[in-house]
């Protein structure tokens, strides 16, 4: 939010420069992200009167003007098609010195003398573009410098605020938190009823009442839409990012911006019937003030007359009775809604506007009368007209309410680690507008409507911490006694499986939790994710259901600027919804794509393959020291290759799956080589056997090599697990070197060459007992699987 300082000194007027003030305010949490003049510099400038004109006897376009400075009179030759006599206007005299460091001197304009420059807004560097001279009030005293009357050694104060202080998204709320932070009494001016003038009211009829527990209207006619906006509330308007556009349009804005409260105005010339408040129907479709026509959600909230929507509530009006030059008699909305009715709604339409800003973060449920009597006095002081009697329908029960909040003394001493007297913490929560009640060294605080994020003690005390000065905390070396966790043997540290892939060639990625849809359900569609409220955008408004989502993105993004080899990994949280709850799972995720290794002219198709990925998942898995207990089983899923897919098995139980991304989600993401992932359940794979010592054989060990004729769709793996279920304690190992099918090997078989190592931790095996050990082995792997010896 932008706002000027002189606005908010308006208000309250501590005792502090504008640095002081700047520091002030973003140690209490509301953190100033720019401070910046309101105007570029100038000098020269005074306010004059144009008091006769004639026209240039060599040009059309120019005015030849005698101007009053309350020094004599000064010829000057203009050109702005609005200069007339009695027209109070800022002028430039002899010597002055204009934004970009122009020079006002003595000219000549197709021969005839001028002696300075009356300027508009835009040469004062006030706006980009001004169509004539700045018109200043007839009230306007002759030689002042304009600096002086229009107050522009003024400093406009951009601050970025949390979602939870939406309190603050107003003059009223800045001024009411910076007279807390300065022990200053703040009363703001009440606001007095406008008094009916004529008897016309509107039918409201709120049909959704949760979502709009109050709303207030009133009929104001005979408006003169010519009226022109006074400089002061343009200047504020100006200052704090809004441009003028008419009367009515400016005292809405200019009220939002004071009391916080957004308001809409309705051509009542354009209404049909009467005003319901619902929610609207599937597929009802508004034109917007934008021009934009949208089709609706059935969960937004709509201002409506006999012929359908007339607004989206909260958010923008409609076309269809937006205000225009035209308009003599207006319908003025102030209403409160339900900041769960506007959250994440505007953003479904790629909207975001001043109202939805404050809806969604909570205005204040009591200011609403006070708003709309506010503004019609304003409308009436610039554009005439005649008030009707308020209209207010209030949904019963649905108002919310300021439920009492427990301090206690000993959880603040403990919090803060200052010792506050009673007195002292009274007062603060008096600043802030809170009611409280003292039981012994305890209380009972009740926040003010315009506070929603006062809910739990804790709030209670970051309260008394801001008021109370983080500075002031005093600093001291904390003893802290800590009892050290037990470390499981049995359980690896995440940091050990990163670093087995960060040694292998992997580098981490850290991705958000929010995802876009689409993607995930083409990656996912097998798991339900949960949407978020209130999302930062439509690509980041679901929860992710796994970790390929984050990594395949930022693969894509990668390969657009040509990083042709990549591995990526991750860990994180995926959150999937099973029966209406949300299950979160720790899981280790990774890609692999490109080159397996920096491009050179001795190998140039290097590229990738399913079984780097699968060496990779094995090495992550021997960390735990127990390999045997894990299987890869050929498996189908729908975003992965048909062929090159596979479960990973641990003791029987599904903890992940790897293999190459389908072919056209490939497309879709513009990856022109394949890309093999991996998805790993972390409570699995950080299990790690107990090392136990086991003695060194002093004896040579003794290898065979088989060549085995089986069955071709025998996985190799279940070969290599029936060697080890028929085999005793001599066995060590076996390595598959060579697969091979073709000529020479019986269809629908294929050959597969093993080593097997065979050692005796006591004695030297003699060739009776290794022959036995493979005599057992073949036998049991005919028996179990079909499998020969080749001859």
């Amino acid at each position: 939010m932008k706002f000027s300082e002189n606005w908010l000194r308006e208000w309250v007027a501590p005792a502090l420069s504008t640095e002081q003030l700047v520091e002030q305010l973003t140690m209490a949490g509301l953190e100033v992200d720019a401070v910046a003049p309101v105007a570029v510099s100038f000098t020269g400038v005074v306010i004059a009167e144009i008091v006769s004109t004639e026209p240039h006897p060599d040009a059309d376009k120019l005015q030849i003007c005698q101007v009053n400075t309350n020094q004599g009179l000064v010829q000057v030759v203009c050109g702005a098609p609005n200069a007339r006599p009695g027209l109070k206007v800022p002028f430039a005299t002899v010597g002055a010195v204009l934004p970009g460091d122009f020079k006002i001197k003595k000219a000549k304009l197709r021969g005839v003398e001028s002696f300075g420059m009356l300027t508009g807004a835009s040469e004062l560097g006030l706006e980009e573009k001004s169509p004539g001279l700045m018109e200043l009030p007839v009230g306007a005293p002759l030689g002042q410098d304009i600096r002086e009357y229009l107050k522009l050694n003024d400093q406009q104060i951009e601050v970025d605020l949390t979602p939870n202080r939406g309190d603050c998204l107003s003059i009223l709320g800045l001024a009411r938190e910076t007279a807390a932070l300065n022990q200053l009494d703040f009363s703001p001016e009440k606001i007095l009823p406008v008094e009916p003038q004529i008897e016309d009211q509107l039918e409201v009829t709120i049909s959704a009442t949760n979502e709009c527990p109050r709303y207030i209207g009133r009929v104001i006619r005979n408006l003169d839409m010519d009226a022109v906006t006074p400089l002061w509330m343009k200047e504020k308007l100006r200052r704090s990012g809004i441009r003028s556009i008419d009367p009515v349009v400016d005292v809405t804005n200019y009220v939002l911006l004071e009391l916080g409260q957004p308001l809409h105005a309705f051509d009542a010339n354009r209404l049909e019937g009467n005003i319901d408040v619902r929610l609207a129907a599937s597929a009802e479709k508004i034109t917007l003030l934008d021009s934009r026509l949208i089709e609706l959600n059935d969960d937004t909230l709509v201002i409506a007359d006999d012929s359908g929507a007339i607004a989206v509530a909260g958010i923008m009006g409609g076309e269809s009775t937006a205000v225009c030059a035209e308009t003599r008699d207006i319908f003025l909305e102030s209403a409160f809604f339900a900041p769960l009715a506007i959250v994440g709604r505007a953003r479904s339409y790629n909207m975001q506007t001043d109202a939805s800003h404050r809806f969604e973060r909570g205005v204040d449920y009591c200011i609403q009368r006070d708003a709309i009597e506010r503004a019609t006095a304003l409308i009436i002081e610039i554009a005439g007209g005649q008030p009707g009697p308020l209209i207010e329908k209030v949904g019963s029960g649905c108002l919310p309410s300021s439920d009492r909040v427990d301090l206690t003394r000993k959880q603040l001493d403990r919090i803060l680690g200052v010792d506050i007297s009673d007195l002292e913490l009274t007062g603060m929560f008096a600043r802030l507008g809170m009611s409280i009640e003292q039981t012994g060294s305890d209380w009972q605080v009740t926040p003010p409507p315009h506070r929603f994020d006062i809910e739990i003690e804790a709030d209670l005390i970051e309260e008394v911490a801001r008021l109370y000065g983080y500075n002031r905390m005093p600093t001291s070396t904390s003893l802290v006694r800590l009892d050290f966790r037990a470390d499981p043997e049995g359980v690896m540290n995440t940091d050990l499986l990163k670093q087995c892939l960060v040694h292998r060639g992997y580098q981490e990625v850290i991705t958000y939790s929010f995802v876009e849809p689409k993607l995930q359900n083409k990656i996912y569609p097998d798991r339900v994710a949960k949407p978020l409220l209130n999302p930062m955008s439509q690509d980041m408004s679901v929860m992710r259901t796994g970790l390929w989502s984050g990594l395949l993105d930022t693969l894509a993004h990668n390969v657009k600027r040509r990083q042709l080899q990549m591995s990526l990994f991750e860990t994180g949280l995926q959150f999937v919804e099973v029966d209406g709850k949300l299950e979160q799972k720790s899981v280790m995720a990774g890609l692999v794509y490109g080159n397996r290794s920096a491009e050179g002219w001795s190998d140039p198709d290097n590229k990738v393959d399913f079984f780097d990925l699968k060496g990779d998942i094995e090495s992550l898995l021997k960390m735990g020291a127990q390999p045997q207990n894990y299987s890869f089983v050929a498996a189908q899923y729908p975003s992965l290759h048909p062929g090159q897919t596979a479960q990973i098995i641990f003791e029987g139980e599904k903890v992940g799956i790897m293999g190459a991304l389908h072919p056209e989600l490939q497309g879709q993401l513009d990856l022109p080589d394949p890309v093999f992932l991996f998805e790993i359940e972390l409570d699995f794979v950080s299990q790690r056997a107990i090392t136990e010592f086991a003695e060194l054989s002093k004896f040579p060990g003794s290898r065979r090599d088989l060549s085995l004729s089986v069955p071709s769709e025998l996985p190799v793996g279940e070969l290599i697990s029936g060697i080890r279920s028929s085999v005793d304690d001599t066995f060590q190992d076996v390595l598959v070197f060579d697969l091979y099918e073709g000529d020479g090997v019986e269809a629908g078989r294929k050959s597969i060459a093993l080593g097997l190592t065979f050692q005796h931790h006591s004695r030297t095996l003699n060739e009776d007992e290794v022959n036995q050990s493979i005599d057992r082995i073949l036998a049991s792997l005919n028996t179990e699987f079909n499998v020969v010896l080749r001859a």
